[in-house]
């Protein structure tokens, strides 16, 4: 069998036994003599998909209920396997799929203010209220940050390493009293809390996710911090006025590859003359590459993951100026596994808000993009950017002190 193929050259370490619809077992690589990976396609010409464009056909046939694991679940199925696997594609049949795809998306892919209001909608307003039933299952229960938390050696809980990420993000930000900031893509609403608690700081928060909007304003008088930080549900193309920094985190990868100077534009004519922005965005540390399709289709619509050279060529022509980067590597596949063991714990939860299929589909969400973080091609980038030489700190001291 085709797939059998694959996977024995793939397997350098350990293996997996494959076992076909009609029953016959395969050994691929070296499999553990005790409780070895047992991977079943019990659908019959499911092999040939699966090497042709893995990256689509396997998490559907999950959903599908068409394969099945034994003695391993599918995050450490999946760990394995792309640890093995590298930076590699399946085979050349799949790396021809992806290179079609990669040519279909940029044809396709225009992530003007209408559509990036649905590509938002899709994911941080699903379901209406179940979406928010949603997120509080697997999310830290103070600030619900839904991005690259920060695991210092001694972290423990998924709590502590959010709040290490805000703590981070504000002391790159190099706050004063006073001063006004913008947080594009505000999440619902932590950071920007957290901001004018910490700083003094007058913040503006900006969303396409109405879900986030509301939640986020209603939370400002709970807190009693509306004289001071306000949301608005408003495209970053329209926003106004000037503001001393601004911050993005974990929004830059849903506004698409052709605005990426638009953006940059924008951010130069917002800030002002002594202004600083931190930008937070996964991004891949290899070549420029397509999307994850099983991600575009079901999780992100119109998200993509920039190489640093993507980002770096729209900020030169800009004339803004990258004072400090830094790229945060072990990181979200530790977050992500948080989430995934909450979202486990409380799967029957899920499945009753939504259906069986939603469950393994976030699963697999999960669950891939941990290992993609931890094996394959992807980071956190966060960089520093000024309007001049002046506005930079000379040390990174003010960061650690």
């Amino acid at each position: 069998m085709i797939l059998a193929r694959v996977f024995s050259n793939i397997y350098k370490e350990d293996g997996i036994i494959l076992i076909d619809a009609k029953g016959q077992k395969y050994i691929c690589g070296n499999p553990k003599k005790d409780k070895p990976i047992i991977l079943k396609l019990l659908k019959e010409n499911l092999s040939w998909k699966l090497v042709l464009n893995p990256e689509i056909e396997f998490p559907e046939a999950y959903m599908r209920n068409e394969i099945a694991l034994e003695n391993a679940s599918l995050k450490n199925f999946l760990m394995e396997l792309v640890k093995n696997l590298g930076r590699k594609e399946i085979s050349s049949a799949s790396y021809v799929s992806k290179k079609i795809y990669q040519i279909y998306r940029f044809l396709s892919n225009f992530n003007l203010p209408g559509k990036a209001r649905k590509n938002v909608e899709h994911h941080y307003d699903i379901g209406g209220n179940k979406g928010e039933k949603l997120y509080d299952i697997f999310l830290d229960t103070k600030h619900r940050q839904y991005s690259c938390a920060y695991w210092k050696e001694d972290t423990k809980t998924l709590e502590e390493a959010q709040q290490n990420k805000l703590d981070h993000i504000i002391k790159k930000l190099d706050l004063k009293n006073g001063m006004k900031v913008l947080d594009v893509g505000c999440g619902w609403g932590g950071l920007a809390f957290e901001i004018a608690r910490k700083t003094g700081c007058e913040v503006l928060g900006i969303s396409l996710s109405k879900n986030q909007i509301k939640y986020a304003t209603k939370k400002t008088k709970e807190v009693n911090l509306d004289n001071q930080v306000k949301f608005e549900f408003l495209d970053y193309r329209n926003v106004t006025g000037k503001f001393d920094r601004v911050v993005s985190v974990g929004a830059f990868e849903h506004f698409g590859r052709k605005f990426y100077k638009t953006f940059f534009k924008k951010i130069n004519d917002i800030l002002t003359e002594d202004g600083k922005f931190l930008l937070h965005t996964i991004g891949v540390v290899d070549k420029p590459s397509p999307p994850n399709e099983f991600i575009n289709k079901y999780i992100f619509p119109g998200g993509v993951c920039p190489s640093f050279s993507q980002i770096i060529k729209p900020i030169e022509k800009t004339g803004l100026i990258v004072s400090d980067t830094e790229t945060l590597i072990r990181h979200y596949d530790k977050t992500l596994e948080s989430w995934l063991e909450r979202f486990l714990a409380k799967r029957n939860e899920v499945k009753d808000l939504f259906d069986e299929k939603f469950v393994k589909m976030w699963e697999f969400y999960f669950a891939s993009c941990a290992a993609a973080f931890r094996y394959k091609d992807l980071a956190v980038f966060q960089l520093q950017i000024v309007k001049n030489f002046n506005s930079a700190k000379r040390t990174r001291d003010y960061i650690y002190s």
